[in-house]
Protein backbone atom coordinates (compact mmCIF):
# COMPACT_ATOMS: atom_id res chain seq x y z
CA UNK A 1 0.00 0.00 0.00
CA UNK A 2 1.29 3.12 -1.16
CA UNK A 3 1.38 6.16 1.47
CA UNK A 4 1.11 9.42 0.54
CA UNK A 5 1.04 11.11 3.98
CA UNK A 6 3.21 14.06 4.31
CA UNK A 7 3.51 16.72 7.33
CA UNK A 8 3.14 20.30 6.54
CA UNK A 9 3.03 23.44 9.36
CA UNK A 10 3.54 20.80 12.15
CA UNK A 11 -0.16 19.27 10.24
CA UNK A 12 -0.47 15.80 8.55
CA UNK A 13 -1.67 16.08 5.19
CA UNK A 14 -3.20 12.66 3.48
CA UNK A 15 -1.27 13.24 0.44
CA UNK A 16 1.02 16.60 -0.72
CA UNK A 17 -1.69 17.84 -2.83
CA UNK A 18 -2.82 21.31 -1.11
CA UNK A 19 -5.28 23.94 -3.33
CA UNK A 20 -3.57 27.49 -2.88
CA UNK A 21 -5.22 30.78 -2.39
CA UNK A 22 -7.62 31.29 -5.19
CA UNK A 23 -11.05 31.97 -6.50
CA UNK A 24 -11.72 28.22 -6.33
CA UNK A 25 -12.00 28.90 -2.43
CA UNK A 26 -14.70 31.76 -1.97
CA UNK A 27 -18.04 29.16 -2.83
CA UNK A 28 -18.78 26.75 -0.17
CA UNK A 29 -19.45 24.28 -2.27
CA UNK A 30 -16.20 24.72 -3.99
CA UNK A 31 -14.25 24.26 -0.95
CA UNK A 32 -16.09 20.95 -0.87
CA UNK A 33 -15.52 20.10 -4.69
CA UNK A 34 -11.40 20.98 -3.38
CA UNK A 35 -11.93 18.53 -0.43
CA UNK A 36 -13.90 15.23 -2.62
CA UNK A 37 -11.75 15.60 -5.29
CA UNK A 38 -8.62 14.80 -3.09
CA UNK A 39 -7.21 18.52 -1.76
CA UNK A 40 -5.86 17.52 1.38
CA UNK A 41 -5.47 20.79 2.71
CA UNK A 42 -7.01 24.22 1.37
CA UNK A 43 -5.23 27.70 1.23
CA UNK A 44 -8.52 29.84 1.26
CA UNK A 45 -8.84 33.03 -1.27
CA UNK A 46 -5.99 36.16 0.23
CA UNK A 47 -7.45 38.84 2.39
CA UNK A 48 -5.76 42.10 1.39
CA UNK A 49 -4.04 44.27 3.74
CA UNK A 50 -6.42 46.91 1.80
CA UNK A 51 -9.78 45.44 3.23
CA UNK A 52 -8.43 45.72 6.48
CA UNK A 53 -7.82 49.67 6.35
CA UNK A 54 -11.07 49.81 4.19
CA UNK A 55 -12.69 48.43 7.57
CA UNK A 56 -11.29 50.96 9.85
CA UNK A 57 -12.04 53.78 7.49
CA UNK A 58 -15.71 52.40 7.51
CA UNK A 59 -16.10 52.40 10.85
CA UNK A 60 -14.52 55.74 11.80
CA UNK A 61 -16.64 57.02 9.41
CA UNK A 62 -19.58 55.62 11.11
CA UNK A 63 -18.73 55.98 14.52
CA UNK A 64 -18.70 59.67 14.03
CA UNK A 65 -22.03 60.19 11.98
CA UNK A 66 -24.18 62.02 13.67
CA UNK A 67 -21.96 62.81 16.89
CA UNK A 68 -22.83 66.92 16.21
CA UNK A 69 -26.19 65.98 16.07
CA UNK A 70 -29.26 65.66 18.99
CA UNK A 71 -29.05 62.81 20.87
CA UNK A 72 -32.55 61.97 20.10
CA UNK A 73 -31.67 62.06 16.41
CA UNK A 74 -29.14 58.99 17.16
CA UNK A 75 -31.23 56.37 16.52
CA UNK A 76 -30.06 55.56 13.03
CA UNK A 77 -26.70 55.13 14.61
CA UNK A 78 -25.05 51.56 12.85
CA UNK A 79 -25.07 48.52 15.02
CA UNK A 80 -21.85 46.09 14.85
CA UNK A 81 -23.46 43.51 13.80
CA UNK A 82 -24.01 46.30 10.72
CA UNK A 83 -20.40 46.00 9.78
CA UNK A 84 -20.13 43.23 7.33
CA UNK A 85 -17.59 44.34 5.30
CA UNK A 86 -14.47 42.24 3.49
CA UNK A 87 -12.56 40.71 6.97
CA UNK A 88 -15.92 40.50 8.68
CA UNK A 89 -17.16 38.20 5.67
CA UNK A 90 -13.53 36.39 5.93
CA UNK A 91 -13.80 35.06 9.34
CA UNK A 92 -17.77 33.82 8.59
CA UNK A 93 -16.49 31.49 5.61
CA UNK A 94 -13.11 30.72 8.00
CA UNK A 95 -15.92 29.39 10.26
CA UNK A 96 -17.90 27.90 7.60
CA UNK A 97 -15.66 26.42 5.57
CA UNK A 98 -14.28 24.46 8.85
CA UNK A 99 -17.88 23.11 9.62
CA UNK A 100 -17.95 21.86 5.74
CA UNK A 101 -14.94 19.81 5.64
CA UNK A 102 -12.50 17.69 7.65
CA UNK A 103 -9.25 19.04 5.95
CA UNK A 104 -7.27 21.77 6.81
CA UNK A 105 -7.92 25.24 6.30
CA UNK A 106 -5.37 27.48 6.12
CA UNK A 107 -6.05 31.50 5.84
CA UNK A 108 -4.03 33.79 3.75
CA UNK A 109 -3.28 37.52 4.67
CA UNK A 110 -1.83 39.19 1.81
CA UNK A 111 -0.28 42.35 2.53
CA UNK A 112 3.16 44.50 2.62
CA UNK A 113 3.29 46.48 5.81
CA UNK A 114 2.63 45.61 9.63
CA UNK A 115 -0.59 47.20 9.12
CA UNK A 116 -3.92 45.50 11.50
CA UNK A 117 -2.46 41.93 10.74
CA UNK A 118 -1.50 41.10 14.19
CA UNK A 119 -4.93 41.79 15.28
CA UNK A 120 -6.73 40.03 12.70
CA UNK A 121 -4.55 37.19 12.83
CA UNK A 122 -6.10 36.64 16.31
CA UNK A 123 -9.26 36.54 15.04
CA UNK A 124 -8.62 34.24 12.24
CA UNK A 125 -7.14 31.87 14.72
CA UNK A 126 -10.09 31.99 16.64
CA UNK A 127 -12.77 31.56 13.79
CA UNK A 128 -10.76 28.54 13.90
CA UNK A 129 -8.42 28.50 10.62
CA UNK A 130 -5.63 25.57 10.96
CA UNK A 131 -2.57 27.71 10.13
CA UNK A 132 -2.12 31.21 8.55
CA UNK A 133 -0.25 32.04 5.15
CA UNK A 134 1.57 35.56 5.53
CA UNK A 135 1.60 36.93 1.03
CA UNK A 136 3.69 39.20 1.24
CA UNK A 137 3.51 41.04 -1.56
CA UNK A 138 5.93 44.22 -2.13
CA UNK A 139 7.38 45.71 -4.75
CA UNK A 140 10.11 48.07 -3.67
CA UNK A 141 10.33 51.31 -6.39
CA UNK A 142 11.67 53.79 -4.04
CA UNK A 143 15.67 53.72 -5.23
CA UNK A 144 16.71 55.14 -1.82
CA UNK A 145 15.01 52.11 0.02
CA UNK A 146 17.69 49.51 1.11
CA UNK A 147 17.53 46.24 0.79
CA UNK A 148 18.23 45.85 4.45
CA UNK A 149 15.19 47.67 5.28
CA UNK A 150 13.00 45.45 2.53
CA UNK A 151 14.04 42.25 4.63
CA UNK A 152 13.41 44.11 7.93
CA UNK A 153 10.54 44.26 6.84
CA UNK A 154 9.48 40.87 5.94
CA UNK A 155 11.05 39.69 9.46
CA UNK A 156 8.66 42.31 11.37
CA UNK A 157 5.74 41.33 9.98
CA UNK A 158 6.13 37.70 10.64
CA UNK A 159 7.05 38.61 14.36
CA UNK A 160 3.82 40.32 14.94
CA UNK A 161 1.69 38.03 13.21
CA UNK A 162 3.64 35.04 15.35
CA UNK A 163 3.54 37.10 18.68
CA UNK A 164 -0.36 37.07 17.74
CA UNK A 165 -1.59 33.47 18.20
CA UNK A 166 -0.36 29.62 18.24
CA UNK A 167 -1.42 28.47 15.01
CA UNK A 168 1.41 27.68 12.33
CA UNK A 169 2.28 30.90 10.33
CA UNK A 170 3.66 29.88 6.63
CA UNK A 171 5.38 33.03 4.47
CA UNK A 172 4.72 33.09 1.00
CA UNK A 173 7.49 35.37 -0.56
CA UNK A 174 9.40 35.84 -3.99
CA UNK A 175 12.50 35.14 -4.99
CA UNK A 176 14.11 38.42 -5.18
CA UNK A 177 16.66 38.91 -2.50
CA UNK A 178 20.28 39.52 -2.75
CA UNK A 179 20.17 35.96 -0.87
CA UNK A 180 17.52 33.57 -0.86
CA UNK A 181 19.06 31.49 0.87
CA UNK A 182 20.36 33.74 3.70
CA UNK A 183 16.94 35.02 3.78
CA UNK A 184 14.93 31.93 4.36
CA UNK A 185 17.40 31.48 7.70
CA UNK A 186 16.24 34.31 8.96
CA UNK A 187 12.95 33.96 8.16
CA UNK A 188 13.07 30.56 9.86
CA UNK A 189 14.54 32.20 12.65
CA UNK A 190 12.04 34.83 13.27
CA UNK A 191 9.48 32.08 13.68
CA UNK A 192 8.05 30.97 10.50
CA UNK A 193 7.09 27.42 10.44
CA UNK A 194 7.02 27.44 6.95
CA UNK A 195 8.31 28.99 3.51
CA UNK A 196 5.71 29.00 0.27
CA UNK A 197 8.00 29.31 -2.91
CA UNK A 198 7.35 31.12 -4.51
CA UNK A 199 4.75 34.57 -5.30
CA UNK A 200 4.28 35.64 -8.83
CA UNK A 201 4.15 39.12 -8.91
CA UNK A 202 1.46 40.94 -11.29
CA UNK A 203 2.57 42.53 -13.57
CA UNK A 204 0.76 44.95 -16.09
CA UNK A 205 0.07 45.14 -19.69
CA UNK A 206 -0.98 48.57 -22.28
CA UNK A 207 -3.95 48.91 -24.10
CA UNK A 208 -2.64 50.25 -27.16
CA UNK A 209 -5.43 51.39 -28.10
CA UNK A 210 -6.42 53.08 -25.12
CA UNK A 211 -2.85 53.78 -24.07
CA UNK A 212 -4.12 52.90 -20.75
CA UNK A 213 -2.24 50.26 -18.33
CA UNK A 214 -4.24 47.20 -17.65
CA UNK A 215 -4.45 43.69 -15.17
CA UNK A 216 -3.47 40.79 -17.67
CA UNK A 217 -3.24 37.80 -14.62
CA UNK A 218 -1.74 35.15 -16.77
CA UNK A 219 -1.52 31.65 -15.51
CA UNK A 220 1.38 29.37 -14.58
CA UNK A 221 2.61 27.63 -17.38
CA UNK A 222 5.23 24.31 -16.81
CA UNK A 223 8.26 25.91 -16.84
CA UNK A 224 7.48 28.37 -14.03
CA UNK A 225 8.08 25.46 -11.98
CA UNK A 226 11.86 25.38 -12.23
CA UNK A 227 12.46 28.17 -9.90
CA UNK A 228 11.02 26.52 -6.61
CA UNK A 229 12.14 23.44 -7.54
CA UNK A 230 15.82 25.04 -7.48
CA UNK A 231 15.50 26.78 -3.68
CA UNK A 232 13.44 24.03 -2.44
CA UNK A 233 16.50 21.93 -3.87
CA UNK A 234 19.13 24.00 -1.70
CA UNK A 235 17.08 24.91 0.80
CA UNK A 236 15.98 21.56 2.05
CA UNK A 237 17.54 20.06 5.34
CA UNK A 238 19.08 23.62 5.33
CA UNK A 239 16.59 25.77 7.16
CA UNK A 240 13.85 24.37 9.40
CA UNK A 241 10.77 25.06 8.28
CA UNK A 242 8.16 23.21 5.78
CA UNK A 243 8.86 23.97 1.99
CA UNK A 244 5.35 24.49 -0.33
CA UNK A 245 6.14 24.82 -3.78
CA UNK A 246 3.78 27.08 -5.59
CA UNK A 247 3.92 27.96 -9.37
CA UNK A 248 3.86 25.68 -12.18
CA UNK A 249 2.71 22.20 -10.51
CA UNK A 250 0.44 20.82 -12.95
CA UNK A 251 0.50 17.45 -13.72
CA UNK A 252 2.14 14.06 -11.16
CA UNK A 253 5.37 14.67 -12.66
CA UNK A 254 5.66 18.03 -11.67
CA UNK A 255 4.72 16.83 -7.62
CA UNK A 256 7.19 13.95 -7.94
CA UNK A 257 10.01 16.29 -9.00
CA UNK A 258 9.52 18.85 -6.30
CA UNK A 259 8.92 15.94 -3.53
CA UNK A 260 12.50 14.73 -4.54
CA UNK A 261 14.12 18.10 -3.85
CA UNK A 262 12.23 18.81 -0.45
CA UNK A 263 9.05 20.22 -1.04
CA UNK A 264 7.00 18.89 1.88
CA UNK A 265 3.57 19.75 -0.19
CA UNK A 266 3.02 21.03 -3.68
CA UNK A 267 -0.19 23.83 -4.00
CA UNK A 268 -1.84 23.66 -6.86
CA UNK A 269 -4.10 26.89 -8.72
CA UNK A 270 -3.53 27.58 -12.66
CA UNK A 271 -3.98 23.77 -13.20
CA UNK A 272 -7.48 23.73 -11.05
CA UNK A 273 -8.34 26.91 -13.21
CA UNK A 274 -7.80 25.19 -16.54
CA UNK A 275 -8.64 21.46 -15.88
CA UNK A 276 -11.26 21.47 -12.90
CA UNK A 277 -10.86 20.45 -9.38
CA UNK A 278 -11.24 16.64 -10.39
CA UNK A 279 -8.11 17.64 -11.72
CA UNK A 280 -6.70 16.15 -8.58
CA UNK A 281 -7.90 12.92 -8.83
CA UNK A 282 -5.77 12.47 -12.15
CA UNK A 283 -2.67 13.94 -10.77
CA UNK A 284 -3.06 11.67 -7.62
CA UNK A 285 -3.39 8.40 -9.66
CA UNK A 286 -0.47 9.78 -11.69
CA UNK A 287 1.56 9.86 -8.60
CA UNK A 288 0.60 6.41 -7.17
CA UNK A 289 1.38 4.38 -10.81
CA UNK A 290 4.73 6.41 -10.69
CA UNK A 291 5.68 5.27 -7.57
CA UNK A 292 4.27 2.03 -7.92
CA UNK A 293 6.35 1.11 -11.28
CA UNK A 294 9.34 2.83 -9.59
CA UNK A 295 9.11 0.94 -6.39
CA UNK A 296 8.29 3.75 -3.75
CA UNK A 297 6.23 2.52 -0.89
CA UNK A 298 5.69 6.60 0.69
CA UNK A 299 6.14 10.21 0.13
CA UNK A 300 8.82 10.17 2.88
CA UNK A 301 11.11 7.68 1.69
CA UNK A 302 11.72 9.80 -1.81
CA UNK A 303 11.34 13.37 0.97
CA UNK A 304 14.68 15.70 -0.47
CA UNK A 305 16.07 12.16 -2.21
CA UNK A 306 17.51 15.00 -5.06
CA UNK A 307 17.87 17.74 -2.90
CA UNK A 308 21.50 19.62 -3.28
CA UNK A 309 22.42 17.84 0.66
CA UNK A 310 21.93 14.36 -1.33
CA UNK A 311 22.47 15.14 -4.89
CA UNK A 312 25.00 12.84 -6.35
CA UNK A 313 25.91 16.27 -8.21
CA UNK A 314 25.48 19.02 -5.56
CA UNK A 315 26.74 21.61 -8.44
CA UNK A 316 23.45 20.80 -10.51
CA UNK A 317 22.28 23.19 -8.27
CA UNK A 318 24.56 26.09 -8.97
CA UNK A 319 27.15 27.92 -11.25
CA UNK A 320 28.69 24.24 -13.04
CA UNK A 321 25.57 23.35 -13.97
CA UNK A 322 24.70 26.78 -16.01
CA UNK A 323 28.05 26.71 -17.48
CA UNK A 324 27.02 23.00 -18.72
CA UNK A 325 23.58 24.37 -19.90
CA UNK A 326 24.95 27.37 -22.12
CA UNK A 327 27.63 25.30 -23.29
CA UNK A 328 24.84 22.71 -24.44
CA UNK A 329 23.10 25.68 -25.90
CA UNK A 330 25.58 26.80 -28.17
CA UNK A 331 26.53 22.90 -29.37
CA UNK A 332 22.29 23.16 -30.39
CA UNK A 333 23.13 26.72 -32.34
CA UNK A 334 25.78 25.31 -34.50
CA UNK A 335 24.10 21.80 -35.65
CA UNK A 336 21.68 24.68 -37.05
CA UNK A 337 23.93 25.76 -39.02
CA UNK A 338 24.94 22.40 -40.68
Amino acid sequence: MIDLSTAYLGLRLRTPLVASASPLSRDLDAVRRLEDAGAAAIVLYSLFEEQLRQEELDLEYHLAAGTDSFAESLSYFPQASEFQTGPEGYLEHIRRAKTAVKIPVIASLNGSTLGGWTKFARQIESAGADAIECNIYSIPTNPDLLAADVEKNYIEILRAVKSAVSIPVAVKLSPFFSNMANMAKRLGEAGADGLVLFNRFYQPDIDLEELELRPNVLLSGPQALRLPLTWIGILFGRVPVSLAATSGVHNADDVLKLLMVGANVTMLCSALMRNGTNHLRHIERGMREWMEEHEYESVLQMLGSMSQLRCPDPAAFERAQYMRAVKGMQHIHMAGWR
